[in-house]
């Protein structure tokens, strides 16, 4: 298993803008997918999934702009 994952990474180390553009592309449209078919499911959970969502996109950022911006390897 571990030498599967590594395999992996090593191979997303080398996407390109494109790779990642399609990649990003294909979650957001499975996402969309998903969505339509659980969509009463979804629209019972919105404000848990709208705190998800806040939680994430801010601890994303702080790794993107402030961790890495400050403290540089």
């Amino acid at each position: 298993m571990f030498e599967f994952i590594d395999r992996i990474i090593k191979a997303a180390n080398r996407y390109t803008f494109w790779d990642y553009f399609f990649l990003k592309t294909t979650v957001l449209v499975f996402g969309i997918l998903i969505g339509t078919y659980f969509a009463s499911f979804f629209i019972d959970h919105t404000l848990f999934l709208w705190l998800v969502f806040l939680v994430t996109y801010v601890y994303i950022m702080y790794r993107t702009f402030i961790k890495h911006h400050c403290c540089p390897r």
